[in-house]
């Protein structure tokens, strides 16, 4: 990425964050034209509640900051599977906007006989995201078998209720439960789709080895992320699918203007049922815009493109407002 940028003729410094460093690096920030973010949600204890602070402030004097903490809270976090599910890639999704609700609703989804998939609001890593089923039970009470998605994690039977009074942290802050049916073809693979803007600019594939039992993980499990460029042949029905129609009723339902989307994002799909002509059809498992690396060799040009592009939007408009000011 540093590369690219400076074919372009832009100067580019890192800037490692950490809270203890929060101050020297507000220094750095309010001194550049621009940022670029990549910091987890969730990290060894931390969250980005501070740093969000910050490039908040950084934002609003002449810099642009990409992704915008205000950009995340609409598109990086599990709820947008519950707001867009009107698009038809979201396959079922649910909300539990509080601990009550989730109490009373979610126990008649797990009665339907199907095992679920819930995930909290802001997380990576598979950190709270949880397969739960019925299970047997010799004393009739209820039973659930749960395996959370991070990688070595154990199935564990318990009661429903300790189950549930374990979920109750996930709605500390206002924060929501998402519930979506697992689906069937995990083991088929997960297919990352790239884009920057509005525009796909790369794919990767690999087969996720959270919720699922070792002996049923895909043989090619063990290859991990492959990545493919934008035109990939075997990828052009969903990349269409992306730019098409699936991206700009995104930014409408979200309310985010193109100049306001993430410089890099990606969307994470899942094999859905086969449709009527036996072709793919895709379920969408989770958008990530807060870290999203690493990405296809390809995908570091259109950054760089998109970053000239929004250096010489922002100057445009400080230009404009100084010339209004004379």
């Amino acid at each position: 990425i540093f590369e690219e940028l400076a074919a372009l003729g832009i100067d580019a410094e890192p800037a490692v964050y950490d809270e203890e460093t929060h101050d020297e690096v507000r220094a750095q920030l309010l001194q550049v034209d621009g940022v670029l973010v990549w910091v987890n949600p969730l990290q060894d204890g931390c969250d980005r509640l501070r740093l969000n602070e910050l490039l908040r402030e950084v934002a609003t004097g002449p810099r642009w900051v990409s992704a915008h903490p205000d950009v995340i809270a609409k598109l990086g976090v599990k709820e947008v599977l519950f707001h867009t599910r009107g698009m038809g890639w979201s396959a079922g999704a649910d909300l539990y906007a509080s601990f009550g609700d989730f109490q009373t609703r979610f126990p008649r989804k797990l009665a339907e006989g199907k095992p679920r998939v819930l995930k909290q609001s802001r997380g990576n890593d598979g950190q709270g995201v949880w397969k739960v089923e019925r299970a047997s039970s010799a004393s009739g009470a209820d039973q659930v078998c749960v395996r959370e998605a991070h990688a070595g994690s154990e199935p564990r039977t318990m009661p429903l209720d300790r189950f549930l009074e374990s979920c109750r942290g996930y709605f500390d802050g206002g924060a929501a439960i998402v519930d979506q049916p697992f689906q069937p073809r995990l083991r088929d693979g997960m297919i990352r789709c790239y884009v920057s803007e509005d525009r796909v600019v790369g794919f990767g594939h690999q087969h996720p080895q959270g919720l699922m039992d070792p002996a049923d993980m895909h043989p090619d499990a063990a290859l991990g992320k492959v990545m493919f460029p934008a035109d990939e042949p075997r990828f052009e029905p969903l990349r269409e699918r992306m730019e098409a129609a699936w991206i700009p009723e995104l930014m409408e339902l979200l309310d985010i203007a193109r100049s306001d989307m993430p410089v890099i994002w990606d969307a994470d799909f899942l094999y859905g049922a086969p449709n009527g002509r036996g072709g793919d059809t895709y379920v969408l498992c989770e958008i990530n815009v807060s870290s999203v690396f690493a990405i296809p060799d390809q995908a570091s040009g259109a950054i760089a493109v998109c970053v000239l592009r929004r250096l010489e939007q922002r100057a445009c408009a400080v230009t404009q407002v100084d010339n209004s000011q004379v």
